[in-house]
């Protein structure tokens, strides 16, 4: 089945004019051109899977690019196994294709590395090439899962964005491309397991004026939230259309109960960071908390990256 699905896989990367390999990505193939040096903010976040980094950052992606700052979404898989119906090439094109439709929507760039969904390892070269992608990038933020989670893509992805810390500070590792003269702030997203430790926010922002854009962006990834991704189903999106509308709008409502659901778990925050009359009144919003392998950051710094608050 898995050479089945490599095989697939690359016959659809060639029709579709992209012959790569992990090996070509993580020898310097870059997919975008590096934001301009003109001042503003340049953020890269980085997800296991086509939709992880649209769930967590949608909403402060949105604002970031609306101020004029550069944002990219990476998304480490090509997600090429998650679905219950769909696989290899077909579906990993697809999902590519959805996460561009949710990018045209926030505004900012995005791309799809070619590494096959549930076998992301934590290696010297998967760490080259993430080294080599903040680089580019020439990132003032960084973001990614912690390395504590039930996915291994996930955790991996939190390992290698971890593991890139630092390093891209150091000209002689990835050489051909400059290092970076500063350690970026790393920043970690949100979830609620436990053990070792708790995530613990150091930013929280209301999200508030672009829920409906967070909201359009997640809508538009059908695959993996009306159709239900890996352990989706048929019954999910029925062939009626009104009961597909009606799905739709189930998907909207879970995600907007999701951001209600981090404004609320981190209040105390918002009102830190608001002032209690604002902070009470925020309906929506992401937290992040510090990566202690990335730049320092007090409130102060936080706010200038995060130009929200004012």
């Amino acid at each position: 089945m898995k050479t089945k699905l490599s095989s697939l896989l690359s016959a659809s990367w060639i029709c579709a004019g992209f012959l790569l390999s992990p090996g070509n990505l993580a020898s310097g193939v870059a997919w975008a051109a590096s934001p301009p040096d003109d001042g503003k903010l340049r953020i890269i976040c980085f997800g296991a899977h086509p939709d992880d980094c649209e769930i967590q950052a949608s909403g402060v992606a949105t604002m970031w690019a609306a101020k004029g700052h550069h944002v990219k979404f990476v998304s480490v898989t090509n997600g090429d196994i998650g679905h219950w119906r769909e696989a290899g090439g077909p579906l990993a094109l697809r999902r590519k294709s959805e996460v561009e439709a949710a990018a045209k929507i926030l505004g900012i760039t995005t791309e799809v590395l070619d590494i096959h969904d549930g076998e992301l390892l934590p290696t010297l070269e998967y760490r080259r090439m993430i080294t080599r992608l903040i680089r580019e990038w020439r990132a003032d933020i960084v973001m990614g899962p912690r390395p504590n989670d039930y996915h291994p893509d996930h955790r991996y992805t939190g390992v290698l964005v971890q593991d890139a810390a630092y390093m891209v500070t150091v000209p002689f590792i990835v050489p051909d491309v400059p290092p970076l003269k500063n350690n970026p702030v790393f920043l970690y997203y949100p979830d609620r397991f436990q053990k070792p430790n708790p995530f613990q926010p150091d930013v929280v922002v209301s999200i508030d004026s672009v829920i409906e854009k967070k909201l359009d962006a997640i809508g538009v990834i059908v695959s993996q939230f009306a159709e239900g991704g890996a352990n989706g189903g048929p019954h999910l999106m029925p062939a009626d259309p009104a009961k597909q509308k009606e799905r739709h709008k189930q998907v909207r409502d879970q995600f907007a109960n999701r951001s209600r659901g981090i404004a609320d778990r981190f209040r105390s925050q918002l009102v830190e960071w608001y002032g209690k009359d604002q902070g009470e009144k925020v309906r929506y919003a992401e937290a992040y908390e510090v990566c202690e392998y990335g730049s320092p950051a007090n409130k102060q710094a936080l706010k200038r990256l995060f130009p929200f608050f004012d």
